[in-house]
């Protein structure tokens, strides 16, 4: 492992890499600790600490959210916009045309993604503003006037908003420069960051607690690691084929399909769908809003529950994305492949569909059940504990991918990777 780290930093790209997402990183937490200029959040405290949602949206903004910092939104504007557009991708032949236009068509979408995700940030901005108004954010200055103008309104909506933004670029920057995906890394980040407050809050529990805690990271750890590397080998012949003099095909291999091809996407986005009409409605005057958001909040079973059918939709919807059968049985065709047993073309595809279903399935019910039967369990034991399946999946996951990143540049050199 160490010296799997050695060789990773005496490679020269691959050492710019790491410092220049270290140091995004490093400027991404640094903005969680500038608070906005104009809002005291001293007196908006006991608005924090009640298991609500914005307790477990702060956890996904690093505790930004609870200092009104400028990246007090964070990445989660950004993966919103992403979610939608890819859904409407889906219904609008217009985006669709644009997407099989290849490399320009995806520019332009990732460009209309941008301008939704400033409008998302935008109206979230207004939100939180006249949220913690109510809750003593905009006290009274020196002379006794109130520092809810315009102006100052104007200054943090549009900070926040410019916040947000700049938290998407910095994202961007990581996956096109750095290493691994750059909102997860930043989720990672901020959730992280939470970690040693957890921690010593959960040191006030009994002995049991803890040993109770340890085992079921251990084993979330451990179960996570092993579906993330599990994969269905479906295996392939090719014929021979004779060109000029020489010999082609003939030899036998695989095609590896992965358990959980999605990775931790579909439950990153499985938060941020639920945490966003939930955010909305905890930000409007109506009583019947605050009533909806008390109804779905995260400590709640139909959120639970949400979250479980929308991390299986998003899976599959993810895989779908990533593998098309009918691509692969066509290549499989062109390159003269084929599976035993199976006619090349439409039956290869209809059989990889068929496969891909049933493994995808299987990853999916257990993404939701990480994320389902740790935080019950914590629940259950009594533990104010934030840091629970969704969390320790998201910090795996994300660690895990980062490194499997890491050791494909590695081996195109002729090093050990880091996974043995």
């Amino acid at each position: 492992m160490f010296q799997s780290l050695l060789n990773a930093w005496k490679l020269p790209d691959l050492r710019k890499k790491l410092l220049f997402t270290a140091l995004v990183i490093a400027i991404y937490r640094l903005g969680c600790f500038i608070p906005v200029p104009g809002v005291n959040m001293a007196s908006a405290q006991e608005f924090f600490g009640s298991g609500g949602v914005f307790d477990f949206y702060d956890l996904f903004t690093g505790g930004a959210l609870q200092t009104m910092a400028i990246f007090a939104m964070g990445i989660m504007p950004y993966i919103t916009a992403s979610i939608i557009m890819q859904l409407l991708t889906m219904v609008s032949p217009k985006l669709e045309a644009l997407m099989k236009e290849g490399p320009t068509g995806q520019k332009k979408v990732n460009q209309y993604t941008r301008y939704f995700t400033a409008g998302l940030a935008l109206v979230e901005a207004i939100g939180f503003v006249f949220l913690f108004r109510n809750y003593g954010a905009f006290p009274l200055d020196a002379a006794g006037n109130s520092t809810f103008t315009p102006m100052n309104v104007w200054l943090v909506v549009m900070t926040l908003t410019v916040g947000a933004i700049t938290v998407m670029w910095l994202g961007e920057l990581i996956t096109q420069r750095g290493i691994g995906n750059g909102i997860s890394l930043m989720i990672f980040a901020s959730i992280v960051s939470r970690l040693p407050s957890g921690l010593q809050k959960l040191f006030t529990y009994s002995p049991g607690i803890w040993v109770a805690m340890a085992i079921i990271a251990v084993l979330v750890v451990a179960g996570v690691i092993y579906m993330t590397q599990g994969q269905r080998r479906i295996p392939v012949q090719y014929a021979k084929r004779v060109v000029g003099r020489k010999v082609y095909g003939g030899q036998s291999t695989y095609l590896p399909l992965r358990i959980n091809m999605a990775g931790v996407i579909p439950v990153i986005f499985a938060s941020s769908i639920l945490l966003f009409p939930v955010t909305i409605a905890e930000m409007t005057p109506w009583s019947w809003a605050k009533t909806f958001a008390g109804w779905v909040g995260p400590n709640t079973w139909w959120y639970l529950v949400a979250e479980v059918i929308l991390i299986i939709l998003f899976t599959y919807f993810y895989t779908a994305v990533q593998f098309n059968p009918i691509d692969q049985a066509d290549n499989l065709k062109k390159y003269g492949g084929f599976v035993p047993g199976i006619r090349p073309g439409r039956p290869t595809a209809a059989y990889l569909d068929r496969v891909l279903t049933r493994i995808t399935l299987v990853g999916a019910l257990f993404l939701a059940a990480v994320v389902l039967l740790p935080t019950g369990i914590i629940k259950g034991l009594g533990v104010d504990f934030y840091f629970g399946g969704t969390s320790l999946l998201i910090v795996v996951g994300v660690a895990l991918d980062t490194m499997q990143q890491m050791e494909s540049q590695l081996l195109m050199r002729h090093y050990e990777g880091f996974l043995k």
